[in-house]
């Protein structure tokens, strides 16, 4: 009797496993029945928050179901991160976040309720933004490689504005300040309009960030975009050398924006968003999201395989963790 119900469980368990591909299969194509929403770890009209609004438009077109989109700031963007890392595995519940919250914020604090590498299953990247640096007027300098001549014959001099400590422009400054020796000091501030408005007025030297926030007062003069943070040179400023030109070699900073859902969500319904998401990217209409909102900004647009996200999440995630480390940033 005993082998018989040794045998009996032995052949229904088998065929459980052998029924939950079939499970998660019929789940991805029922994918999705009732609304998606979107966590955006920062405040309404963020770069991240008008970018999510906009794919989920279009994911909502393609689903036919509602897609909104649920600001949740705070701590750091650990707050938002938090509430979908707890979510139901299901894919109902998306992040959309830039590199700042993946591979940044989870170095900045001492204890989280979750773990940014094994909570979440990534899905794509979204978009990448090359970042670049401006400088004020004020600063004596024309172009980057004048400007780094200057700061080296005038240590300490330079004052440089971020949207925050422990923020990807103030972890990436410091980072040249390793690279090229040198001296400058940081003035970290609550959002990056106050930040341009003192380098506008002189009162900060340098800054850092996507083109699209100084595109109109670089050509209106009010400042001087004068390096790009990339391997190549932006399409739109294709006169704006890159900092590896301009005398740093090896520098390279690169914003990345993408969507992951909570670990355990089942892989067929992960693939279905990716592949989705991919049709937004490619949408070649005129209003599709990349001709309409990335090729005007100088974004690039992703659709990176579930594989290469995760490869990219984990390398970004141990080379922010080493910078944020030997800076010393804490946000607790």
């Amino acid at each position: 009797m005993n082998r018989l119900l040794f045998f009996g469980a032995s052949a229904l368990t088998a065929a459980l496993f052998a029924a939950t591909p079939s499970i998660a299969w019929a789940q991805a194509q029922a994918f999705p029945n009732k609304v998606v929403k979107i966590v955006v770890p920062y405040t309404p009209g963020a770069v991240t928050d008008t970018a999510g609004r906009l794919v989920g438009q279009h994911l909502s077109e393609i689903w036919g179901q509602p897609v909104i989109v649920e600001n949740r700031p705070g701590a750091g963007t650990t707050i938002g991160a938090e509430y979908v890392a707890k979510s139901a595995p299901d894919g109902y519940t998306l992040l959309f976040a830039d590199n700042g919250t993946y591979a940044i914020s989870p170095h900045l604090f001492t204890k989280l309720n979750y773990n940014a590498l094994t909570d979440f299953a990534p899905i794509t990247v979204v978009f990448r933004s090359t970042l670049v640096f401006a400088l004020s007027n004020a600063v004596p300098a024309k172009d980057f490689k004048e400007f780094l001549a200057y700061v080296k014959a005038n240590p300490g001099k330079i004052v440089y504005g971020s949207w925050g400590s422990g923020s990807n422009p103030h972890l990436a400054i410091e980072q040249l300040k390793r690279m090229a020796g040198l001296d400058m000091v940081h003035v970290p501030y609550k959002g990056g309009a106050p930040a341009l408005a003192d380098l506008m007025g002189g009162r900060v030297g340098l800054m850092l960030a996507s083109y699209p926030l100084f595109a109109q007062h670089d050509k209106a003069g009010k400042l001087k975009v004068v390096a790009v943070a990339g391997e190549k040179r932006l399409p739109v400023r294709p006169d704006v050398p890159t900092v590896i030109e301009s005398g740093v070699p090896g520098y390279t900073m690169i914003s990345w924006f993408a969507m992951a859902a909570a670990a355990g969500t089942p892989a067929p319904v992960l693939d279905k968003i990716r592949a989705d998401i991919v049709k937004v990217l490619q949408d070649p209409r005129a209003d599709g999201f990349a001709e309409k909102y990335l090729k005007p900004q100088a974004l690039q647009p992703g659709g990176d395989s579930r594989e290469e996200f995760a490869s990219l999440y984990k390398a970004e995630y141990e080379r922010w963790g080493r910078l944020v480390k030997s800076v010393g940033a804490k946000l607790d």
